[in-house]
């Protein structure tokens, strides 16, 4: 779409088209230079053997033929430096167009998208998610929820009982006896016996604690 109302692919065509032609024109000048370089290598040659015949005129006019060459080189050399300049203003024009280009067309998708999804989808949406997660939360407490037997038991009275027990437990530790250092052996004299201590009879609170163990003890 953008391509087709920029004209992108012409304007392509266009620089890479302009950077070929510039190419082969930088390529057949860097020919002609080393021709030259040769023309000018020569005629030194030229000069340094009519030097060795004793013919000045000649050698000088070798030399003034390789001055201009020298020249043409110089300026070949200008031309090659100019046409650089231009493939890298063009290679960077080149970059910059396609970059505008690519950011306009992320531009474009995102303007899309945003067209695509309005604040009221994305409300409602949220809407839901936080309904189905209320629902999951109900759906999880019904299952951990006691079933059966349990579910009868009274968290209250539980807690009584067990104050009970833990009330009855402590009783019974006051009541145990405390421990005593064993008496000392009485004498007894010759010929009688010792009286026997009467037996012990349960008080009502001992007869009370006796019965209450038994029944924990069940």
């Amino acid at each position: 779409m953008f391509t087709r109302i920029f004209g992108k692919p012409k304007q392509e065509t266009n620089a890479l088209t302009t950077i070929d032609k510039l190419n082969e024109t930088l390529e057949m000048l860097e020919k002609k230079e080393k021709v030259l370089q040769k023309k000018a290598s020569a005629e030194v040659e030229r000069a340094r053997e009519f030097t060795k015949a004793k013919n000045k005129k000649a050698a000088i006019q070798c030399l003034k033929k390789k001055r201009l060459y020298e020249q043409q080189i110089e300026t070949l050399g200008n031309f090659q430096l100019r046409i650089h300049d231009q493939m890298i203003m063009l290679e960077g024009a080149k970059a910059t167009t396609e970059t505008v280009d690519a950011l306009r067309t992320g531009a474009a998708a995102m303007k899309a998208m945003q067209k695509a999804t309005n604040i009221d989808d994305v409300d409602k949406t949220m809407d839901e998610i936080n309904e189905q997660t209320e629902s999951m939360k109900q759906i999880q407490e019904a299952l951990s929820a006691p079933i059966g037997a349990t579910a009868d038991f009274d968290e209250d009275e539980l807690e009584a009982e067990l104050e009970e027990l833990e009330g009855a437990e402590l009783e019974e530790q006051l009541l145990q006896p405390t421990t005593t250092a064993p008496a000392a052996p009485v004498q007894v004299p010759a010929g009688r016996q010792p009286t026997r201590p009467a037996p012990h009879r349960n008080t009502a609170e001992e007869d009370e604690l006796a019965a209450l163990q038994a029944e924990m003890a069940l």
